[in-house]
């Protein structure tokens, strides 16, 4: 009986220690992220519309958005000017088109596509500097129309879109 009491006083320091050490660490958190000690802010510049058809709330959701992913998951702070790490870019694909056509050649599954264009630079390691492309895409019924779904499916790939970004930028996938 006494042996297990003080292995369990043993572990609640132990953890204890654990924890009380963790909001120190600058390199490593829970999302995965690994952001370097020097780099300490962060800036997301506007992402501008240049698709050929424009959605016209698309760029100021999906530049918030990002803004939003990296407050709350890095301990970086935002900044109007250019930060350590800085992202920049433009929405370059917004289209739908369809997916399944039905005997009648109707199409009943539509797919609503967005790809954007990213720069990232890090002053702090220039070597995870980086210009990708992102595209993501969400399915919807044909019988329902575009914009009786479209603000749902936007949000939902601009989730999926700033997920991708923020893993590229600093999870390293």
């Amino acid at each position: 009986m006494i042996l297990t009491e003080k292995i369990r006083i043993r572990a609640f320091f132990i953890v204890f220690a654990i924890i009380a050490l963790i909001p120190g660490c600058k390199y490593y958190s829970f999302t995965g992220a690994s952001i370097p000690p020097q780099l300490e802010t962060i800036s997301v510049q506007f992402f501008e519309n240049r698709a050929p058809i424009v959605n016209p709330s698309l760029s100021q959701e999906l530049t918030d958005a990002l803004k939003d992913r990296f407050q709350a998951r890095t301990p970086l702070r935002l900044t109007n000017d250019l930060g350590d790490a800085d992202f920049e870019g433009a929405i370059t694909d917004y289209r739908t088109q369809p997916v399944s056509v039905q005997a009648d050649e109707r199409a009943n599954l539509e797919r609503l596509t967005i790809s954007v264009r990213v720069t990232y630079t890090n002053t702090a390691d220039p070597d995870l500097n980086f210009e990708a492309s992102f595209s993501r895409h969400e399915d919807y019924d044909a019988r329902q129309g575009l914009t009786a779904v479209e603000s749902d499916l936007v949000r939902k790939i601009i989730d999926q879109l700033t997920e991708d970004i923020f893993n590229r930028a600093f999870v390293n996938w």
